[in-house]
């Protein structure tokens, strides 16, 4: 990285979000990383799922190794003018709420309760009960 930081606005980085010139925003920084498709592991369709747009969430919800972050490096195009950032929409429904699930994950205890309530199940109708 050199002293001469260049500054990446907004528009920059969502206008490179093709195969060919493809920008990701990891932790404020740009990084080029059209040349790097081809050898990702997980894929491309998951770096071209966040081509031109803040990627910091995807990349550390994976724990990406020291490796991975070392190549970053290497794809480093500037800083991230978040300045002139447009503003972010609003998050969806709360998961409480009704609305649809926005974690895609899924919570051990609603497997966990019914295996439970199962194996007492099974235990006081062939140990217990006469």
């Amino acid at each position: 990285m050199a002293d001469d930081k260049k500054l990446i606005t907004f528009e920059e980085l969502q206008a490179h979000n093709g195969r060919d010139n493809l920008y990701v925003l990891i932790h404020g920084k740009v990084y080029a990383a059209a040349k790097f498709l081809d050898e990702h592991p997980g894929g491309d369709e998951v770096i071209l799922a966040e081509a031109g747009k803040d990627a910091t969430e995807a990349f550390e919800d994976v724990g990406h190794s020291d490796e991975a972050r070392d190549i970053l490096k290497t794809l480093y195009v500037g800083e991230f003018d978040g300045a002139k950032a447009a503003p972010e929409a609003p998050a969806g429904p709360n998961p409480g709420t009704g609305g649809p699930r926005t974690n895609g994950g899924s919570n051990p205890v609603a497997y966990l309760v019914p295996l439970t309530l199962i194996g007492a199940f099974l235990a006081w109708r062939f140990y217990l009960a006469p």
